[in-house]
């Protein structure tokens, strides 16, 4: 699940690289939020793991 709202935020960051200025500042917290929810995700599988 994390995945899929990491990729969707990408995609998101993306198409608002090659949209006009619309979305200000806003636009580069997206892939922040994205690698951070990986990096959650990847961490969580880790401690099942090891639990």
């Amino acid at each position: 699940m994390f995945y899929t709202i990491a990729v969707d935020l990408i995609v998101l960051w993306v198409l608002g690289l090659f949209a006009s200025y619309t979305f200000g500042g806003i636009i580069y917290i997206l892939p922040v939020i994205a690698i951070a929810m990986i990096f959650v995700n990847i961490i969580s599988e880790r401690r099942i793991l090891h639990s």
